[in-house]
């Protein structure tokens, strides 16, 4: 199989700190075949510099300067600039495994009309032996690793939902784009990253990503996507993908627009499963949205910002939200969740005080 051309994109905003650990571990992929394009978004640190840098380096890398417009316009200037026939996305602060473009790219689909013997993707795994043939034509395609999150002093493994294996034709029908949304713990993650897409799965539906969305905004780009798929591959173990996070200098910091971002996102939701066809999609989208609620719940009680009760109250009881928390109910498991569940049913003053009373007690065992 000749390698095909893959272009990762890294948008890149305050993280001088991070971007030669993350750069460094693109450039040192196995995989070789690979274009990086660091997407400046007018950072006011040291980053625009050290893009330029990296760009005289190695003839690999691209570099884009541009205006600030948040991370959406970042990766979607990335996409414009790319010429890879796959697209990777990284985050300036994240770090990858040294082959994992390499071990990614084994489970692309042949070139050829049919399975010819070989292929990297079979040997050593015979529980991904079948249906491995797709034209070329016809490739849209997703491969999805695994990924490792990074906290000061600590980490923790992450897998998607979905069993390891191929998913094509009924199987990837029934299994993915019908579950998609609306559980507690989503099937596939909705991140951008830590997945290799066909380049046409972006181009064809960029246009659902908006710019002015910043809460949960890579569903608007992977939701479509895989609606649109013909084959997605979750790889077993994979632990490639490192995600940085830096919980002691985001000390539970108030969102005052994450309620209106969370009822855009819900309408965008509904917009992309109608635009593609999908029977499901409104339950899928009512439920996914009776847990974004629960973010919301949680962004007002665990802050105590002046007037989060009468905000609670507000969210609880808007006529939309009465109806679909009563026309779809959810299953919650997370012993917080069920908290902030019952909250959203019955938006009574004592709950709301002995939940934040809870959000005290627990934030303040963490500090010590």
């Amino acid at each position: 199989m000749a390698d095909r051309k893959i272009s990762i994109i890294v948008p890149v905003y305050r993280t001088e700190k991070y971007l030669e650990r993350c750069v460094d571990s693109l450039l040192n992929q196995t995989y070789r075949e690979t274009e990086i394009v660091l997407v400046d978004d007018g950072s006011p640190d040291e980053c625009p510099a050290m893009c330029d840098g990296y760009g005289e380096l190695d003839e690999r890398i691209r570099v884009v300067h541009k205006e600030n417009g948040g991370l959406v316009s970042a990766w979607q200037a990335g996409v414009k600039a790319s010429t890879g026939e796959y697209l990777c996305f990284v985050d300036s602060d994240d770090w990858v495994e040294r082959d994992m473009l390499e071990k990614m790219a084994a489970y692309l689909s042949p070139e050829e009309n049919a399975f010819t013997g070989k292929n990297p993707s079979t040997e050593g795994n015979l529980s991904f032996r079948k249906n491995l043939s797709l034209r070329k034509e016809d490739k849209k395609e997703i491969i999805c690793c695994n990924f490792v999150i990074n906290r000061p002093g600590k980490e923790t493994e992450h897998f998607h939902g979905l069993e390891p294996g191929i998913y094509e034709g009924e199987r990837l029908q029934g299994e993915i784009k019908e579950n998609l949304l609306g559980h507690e713990n989503r099937k596939i993650s909705m991140s951008r990253c830590m997945k290799l897409f066909s380049r046409s799965l972006i181009e064809d539906n960029i246009k659902y990503s908006n710019p002015h969305i910043t809460m949960g905004e890579d569903v608007n780009i992977v939701l479509p996507a895989l609606l649109d798929c013909r084959r997605v591959v979750i790889m077993e173990g994979a632990l490639f993908y490192h995600y940085f996070y830096n919980d002691t200098s985001m000390v539970h910091k108030y969102d005052a627009g994450m309620y209106e971002g969370i009822k855009t996102l819900y309408r965008t939701i509904k917009e992309i499963y109608k635009a593609k066809g999908r029977e499901s999609g409104k339950t899928q989208a009512d439920k996914e949205y009776i847990y974004l609620l629960l973010l919301a719940l949680k962004n007002e009680i665990r802050s105590g910002e002046k007037g989060y009760g009468n905000r609670v109250k507000t969210i609880c009881g808007e006529k939309e939200n009465r109806e679909i928390i009563a026309s779809s109910p959810v299953s919650v498991g997370n012993k917080t969740n069920r908290l902030l569940y019952f909250v959203l049913r019955h938006p009574w003053k004592w709950a709301i005080a002995a939940l934040r009373l809870v959000f005290m007690v627990h934030d303040g065992a963490r500090k010590e």
